[in-house]
Parts: structure tokens; sequence; C-alpha cells
């Protein structure tokens, strides 16, 4: 995995905020910024040249010109010391970019682009991106509190682990606290339910504090040692885990997840925590796929 930072843009407002965080990232990282546009129109056979009737500055060519200008010139007023490459690519959205991951430390992407439908929170594109993206894929939804933490969701899985290394990473690189969030409910009464108020619960309601928060330390263990300029605040909460993740966002920068938690179904790239964190959170969203995630 490289240190590349690839963003994503069509020419809306939502991908000109993401060319701006991705040249923060890029900055951040001292990594070169690819700034990609996907243009299915040549691969269709339309011609991209200005019409016979209309002006020389039309054709589709031509705006294509101008948005990637605008792009451009949007990440060097951002992060002048970062090199900025322009890149062109024939084929759909979708497809580009999850190429385009294969070969990069980072891809952004807004949460909507052009072809947008009124109303639809987040973008196809982000949401494949984040289920299948081969590197961590940042979402740019609202802009994140400057001197806001890092959240990092943490659910003790195995997938979840490359999650909190990039937190930490991503913390350090930005001179930020972390947050570490782990939320649970102790609802765990046998089913099905016992038949007399006298059976026993499998564990009573509060047993399971401290088995939690031993839950978070282990999740963690390591790399605090690594990190360790990385002031790094243990939160473990009882509730259901989109809605304490969505309510850290609102004073965060960052919010991390990874793709799948401990109780996705096989198969499924991306799980409802996540989608809902895409759809829902007041900051950026990183989702960042375990290793041999739908590889």
């Amino acid at each position: 995995m490289s240190g590349l930072v690839v963003v994503g843009v069509d020419g809306s407002a939502s991908g000109l905020a993401a060319v701006e965080v991705a040249a923060r990232e890029a900055a951040s990282r001292k990594a070169g910024l690819r700034v990609v546009h996907a243009c299915v129109w040549p691969a269709m056979h339309v011609p991209m040249g200005p019409s016979p009737m209309g002006p020389p500055e039309g054709g589709l060519r031509n705006m294509v010109d101008r948005l990637m200008d605008e792009a451009v010139d949007r990440a060097r007023e951002t992060a002048p010391e970062v090199t900025v490459d322009p890149v062109v690519v024939t084929g759909d959205a979708l497809t580009v970019l999850e190429a385009q991951s294969r070969g990069a430390g980072l891809v952004v992407v807004g949460t909507r682009g052009m072809g947008g439908f009124v109303g639809l929170l987040v973008g196809s594109t982000a949401v494949h991106l984040a289920a299948h993206g081969r590197c961590p894929v940042l979402v740019v939804r609202e802009e994140g509190r400057a001197d806001g933490p890092i959240v990092l969701g943490v659910d003790g899985s195995a997938a979840g682990r490359r999650a909190v290394e990039f937190a930490f990473a991503e913390a350090a690189l930005r001179k930020a606290p972390l947050v570490a969030l782990h939320t649970w409910t102790d609802w765990n009464a046998p089913l099905p339910a016992p038949q007399e108020a006298s059976a026993p619960y499998a564990s009573e309601p509060g047993a399971l504090v401290g088995e939690e928060e031993s839950l978070l330390s282990e999740a963690l263990a390591g790399f605090q040692e690594r990190y360790p300029d990385v002031a790094v605040e243990h939160r473990t909460v009882r509730g259901g885990a989109r809605e304490e993740l969505i309510g850290a966002s609102r004073s965060a920068q960052l919010l991390v997840v990874g793709a799948r938690g401990r109780g996705g179904f096989t198969g499924l790239l991306l799980g409802s925590v996540s989608q809902a964190l895409l759809h829902h959170a007041h900051c950026p969203v990183a989702v960042v796929r375990g290793t041999g995630e739908g590889n």
C-alpha cells in the first residue's frame, strides 16, 4: 500500500469539498495527490468535442477540462506543497475508483455527486467504495470540528484491527486525541425467555461491564505503545452502536470504523452500522476494511 491519496471529482460541490480534505490528507502524509475523474462518455462513443452549431468552448471535453482545472486549483490552494496529478479515466466512477484504490493509501470521495437523486443522503459511489475499496475510504459528509478528536468505533473483531491501526496513525498525523468508543447492551437473557421469574439469566444485567472494558483494552493493546504521543480515551457505553457513534460524531473531526463488525452476515461487505454512519454522521467517515474482506 502506497502513501498516494486519490480523490474522485465530478464537478459537484461535494466533490470539491472532498478535494480540500484529500489535499490536507496528502500534506499531512507528505504524499502525492491524484485527482481522478471518471468519464463514461468515450466508452459510449459519445462525441467529446463541441457541437458544430455551438460555441467553441462547448462540448464534453471542455467541460471535463474545466472541472479538472477547478479541482486542481482547489487542491493547490488548500495545500500548495502537495504535488497534484490530474487524471481522466474512461469508465464509470465505481469501477475507476475501485481500480485506483488498489494502488493508493487512501481514497477520498464526497457523499453525493452530480448524478445523485434528490433526498439521497449518500451516493452509490461512496457506499460501493466503502464496501469494495482496497484501501481505507474517507467519505466527506459534514465538515468535522478542527479541534475535535478522532473517534474510533471498536467492536473487538479481528476485521476491525485495521480500523484501529488507521485511527491511531491518523490521530498521530493530525496531532489529535483519540476516543476509542465501544458500545454494548446487557440484553443477554437466554432464548427463549425463562418461563419463571426465578429462572437465572445467562449473565445478570450489568455483569458484562468489566468484560466489555477488557475487550476494548485488548483491541487497543500494542497500538498505544506504537503511538505514544497519541492521547487515548477509553469510552465504554451501554447503548446502540449507531446512535452512540452518530452522537459522538457531532464533536469529532473524523469518525473511523471497520466495514463489518462481529454481527455481520457472511458475505456482507458493508455492515449496517457503517452504512448508517455514511448516511447520518456529522463529520467525515473513514471506512477501513479488514484483511481479506471480499478479496
